[in-house]
């Protein structure tokens, strides 16, 4: 067999690439006021989620993890299994995982991409790659945190107010994104969310997201990947926009957020990443 890589579902991957190389999704957890439980790609979770007061999102759990990877590592016949999954400083996610490595011993591998959303597919497409071009579980693993330190990642939010309200950024860069409507750009810095910069309106703030994308790759070979929440037409002409900028696209998607991600970025978010050596795909 091959090296087998499982992600969790903040990693956004189309059902179609997931299942080309291979890839189980472990579903996170949402948590409604009224008690009611769902799981993120596996449950029919209500589009309103994103804006219910008290709605609150969890990672996986060692036992749900513990059989995905158990199933993983009998399907690799012995070549074993690279896990990655979103960054430990957003979600509980990884640290269930280290706990589930404890019980299985050396046939797992945990990577903490330092990210969350499309980039954590990204990341996981990688190692997919390189263990369908015959890496061992080791060689699996680099290629995992090789793509994880390589990949750019922005996000334009219409309001810092849900990651502020969640935690997930300082109460500083809420007053600085709340200041005159101003209209933030964020990236990864550390493995957590932070302020890059800020943009009197979204129009703006999209168009200095593309900027600093396209000033980031220059000539390079990458592959894009746009997520949004609840904003599709604002994705479409974003991908629109990078595709025409940058010269040496391998291949290329849009993704919504889900609602996990969504209930922390809020409606009428939009985001760039940026990959570098993926294979292309269809």
């Amino acid at each position: 067999m091959s090296v087998i890589v499982v992600t969790d579902s903040s990693s956004r991957l189309p059902a179609s690439l997931a299942d080309r190389y291979g890839i189980p999704q472990v579903p996170l957890h949402v948590s409604m006021p009224d008690g009611t439980e769902y799981l993120e790609s596996h449950d029919d979770i209500p589009g309103d989620v994103i804006t219910t007061p008290g709605a609150t999102t969890s990672g996986a759990n060692p036992q749900d993890l513990i059989e995905v990877y158990r199933e993983a590592i009998d399907r690799s016949d012995g070549d074993g299994v690279v896990a990655v999954h979103m960054s430990r400083r957003l979600s509980g996610t990884w640290a269930a995982a280290r706990l589930a490595a404890e019980e299985l011993g050396d046939a797992l591998r945990v990577v903490d991409s330092r990210a969350a959303g499309v980039s954590v597919g990204l990341t996981a497409l990688a190692a997919a790659q390189a263990a369908e071009g015959g890496a061992d579980r080791d060689e699996v693993y680099e290629a995992a945190v090789r793509a994880g330190a390589t990949a750019e990642s922005l996000l334009c939010v219409q309001t810092l107010e849900n990651l502020r309200s969640s935690g997930r950024i300082s109460a500083a860069s809420h007053l600085l994104g709340s200041a005159l409507s101003i209209k933030p750009i964020l990236h990864m810095a550390d493995g957590v969310l932070a302020l890059k910069e800020r943009q009197r309106t979204m129009t703006k703030a999209v168009k200095r997201m593309v900027d600093e994308i396209v000033e980031h790759v220059g000539d390079d070979e990458v592959t894009v990947a746009i997520q949004h929440c609840q904003a599709p037409e604002l994705a479409v002409e974003v991908h629109q926009s990078v595709l025409e900028r940058l010269p040496a696209v391998t291949s290329s998607l849009v993704v919504e957020l889900g609602p996990v991600l969504g209930i922390h970025v809020g409606p009428g978010a939009v985001g760039v990443t940026v990959g570098r050596d993926l294979q292309a795909f269809d």
